[in-house]
């Protein structure tokens, strides 16, 4: 069957056949998204307080595992338009890429996470009069999440990179915004010596990391590993999964979904993170450049009375 008859045979809705255009287009269509296609690997820090069972006098209710990682993440174009069909409101035509992401441990190879996820470049429409980015992912703990973007947009030379506090706070506290730094946190000593005295693992992590104040603050190793680079310009995508909705004033939509088991034993309640695509100078050849990802992502785990901040922060450069 030739082409022409090929597309006379696929339905054809509203006058929109779904054929990917042009890469010219298609990386238009992308906007921020358009350098992410390919594969990207690199390394980078998880911090995380995990559940320990019910606790006692000499065992805490958590245990902090601290890891250096390597990551490879994966993007694909999706080829074509991605029609949400509109009944009050025109059609609006979408376009993304597809992912999987994949960490394990830098010392012994043990897995950590997969993800496999999308990424959506939505235009503006009647009610936002911004483009936005959507991620959705799904985690094999049994978790599910839509994240939507707060803030986007492209900076000449590198990163601002803000601290993100790692210390627990109390469940009745409101979540604060990624960056706050201010906020009140757990002083229950019991629970803050792993943050002010443990090691930092040996593996893959920037040297002279002070290990206190790195797990504190995560965002010390996306700093370290860009010691010395000359970064031209930076797309900043900054997204949550707690939105405001038009069908819902208040309070902001929640954008994960987990099973119960999850729920009763380390809630995970909110997902916050920053992505920074990174043109950086080659230094060997001055005269171009390579790509290079960073992120800092925050997820809050609620359990025995607290707000547990899960954070994990990568740098990893475009490899294919």
């Amino acid at each position: 069957m030739m082409l022409p008859d090929i597309a006379k045979a696929l339905p054809n809705v509203n006058g929109i056949f779904r054929a990917a255009s042009s890469i010219e287009t298609e990386n238009a269509l992308l906007g921020l998204l358009q350098d992410l296609p390919g594969r990207w690997e690199g390394k980078g820090f998880n911090l995380i307080a995990r559940p320990a069972g019910q606790g006692s006098a000499t065992n805490p209710v958590f245990f902090l595992e601290l890891n250096g990682t390597r990551e490879t993440l994966e993007f694909t174009t999706i080829g074509g338009d991605i029609p949400n069909r509109g009944s009050i409101e025109p059609t609006i035509l979408l376009h993304g890429v597809h992912y999987l992401q994949t960490i394990v441990d830098c010392q012994d190879g043990s897995f950590i996470h997969k993800e496999p996820g999308l990424w959506i470049h939505v235009p503006a429409d009647a009610e936002n009069t911004s483009d936005t980015y959507v991620r959705q992912a799904t985690i094999p703990h049994g978790d599910s999440l839509v994240a939507q973007s707060t803030f986007f947009k492209t900076v000449s030379g590198g990163p601002q990179i803000d601290p993100v506090d790692s210390f627990p706070f109390p469940l009745t506290d409101p979540i604060p915004p990624l960056n706050d730094v201010t906020h009140a946190v757990d002083t229950n000593p019991t629970y803050l010596v792993p943050y002010l005295n443990d090691p930092l693992p040996a593996d893959c992590l920037p040297s002279g990391l002070n290990a206190a104040d790195t797990i504190k603050d995560p965002t010390e190793v996306l700093r370290a590993q860009i010691q010395g680079q000359t970064i031209t310009s930076t797309n900043v995508i900054a997204i949550t999964t707690s939105f405001p909705s038009p069908l819902v004033t208040s309070p902001p939509v929640q954008g994960i979904v987990n099973i119960p088991f999850v729920v009763k034993n380390a809630n995970a309640s909110q997902m916050d993170a920053i992505f920074w695509i990174e043109k950086v100078t080659n230094p060997t050849f001055p005269t171009r450049s390579f790509l290079q990802l960073q992120y800092v992502q925050r997820v809050i785990l609620d359990f025995a009375g607290l707000h547990w901040p899960h954070v994990s922060v990568a740098t990893l450069i475009k490899a294919a």
